[in-house]
């Protein structure tokens, strides 16, 4: 089965869900593609877990725990949240190639390194063989091409990253759903049946207004 794999390389959770990515390959046709998550929450009106006082502490410390729990070596970068445009051109520079997104996420949350101009993106660029940064993130096309994946993961309801984007329509976020992706992979009628039938249409019983 054919799936997209939408993330921002701003986001943790992306940087702890990546190596299991890499397994489920084995299991789909999975394609990594960079967005920008701060035009995906402005698309919905959104603030980040990052932008909410108290949230933004939890988050942190929850990040750690789950990395500790999952064996995964995990060190912010020197900020957060950082602008993570440069690294996502990089990424698109390179050909959104696996290689090139573990590089980046290694360089930001292993390594706990800056990434948010050319200069800070230098080393893991030159790993990539890429030697003009600034003309590589610059680039037009590349810009396009990170406009045109934020905007194809919108239309496919994307709402926040990381997220897995089945084929059949199916949309699975977060690092804490992969084990409910792949229960789905072994079982998809299981979600269609009970109670998983009963909530797809449950009725709205409140709204707040706006």
């Amino acid at each position: 089965m054919a799936a997209a794999w939408y993330f921002d390389f701003i986001s943790p959770y992306a940087y702890l869900q990546w190596p299991r990515m890499l397994a489920l390959r084995e299991r789909l046709d999975l394609v990594p593609i960079p967005i920008v998550f701060g035009a995906v929450l402005a698309h919905h009106g959104q603030l980040g877990p990052a932008e909410i006082i108290g949230k933004r502490e939890f988050t942190y410390r929850l990040v750690n725990w789950q990395a500790e729990d999952q064996g995964v070596t995990l060190r912010f970068p020197p900020a957060h949240p950082f602008n993570s445009l440069a690294a996502l051109r990089l990424c698109v520079a390179a050909g959104s190639s696996w290689d090139a997104v573990g590089d980046i996420f290694e360089h930001l949350w292993r390594d706990g390194l800056a990434g948010d101009s050319a200069a800070t993106l230098a080393p893991v660029a030159q790993r990539l063989g890429i030697a003009d940064v600034a003309a590589a993130i610059g680039s037009d096309a590349v810009k396009t091409q990170l406009r045109q994946n934020t905007e194809r993961a919108i239309a496919a309801g994307v709402y926040g990253v990381p997220s897995v984007a089945l084929d059949d329509g199916s949309l699975f976020w977060g690092n804490d759903a992969t084990p409910m992706l792949e229960d789905y992979l072994a079982d998809p009628a299981r979600f269609a049946r009970g109670e998983y039938a009963r909530i797809d249409s449950l009725p709205i019983g409140v709204q707040r207004s706006r």
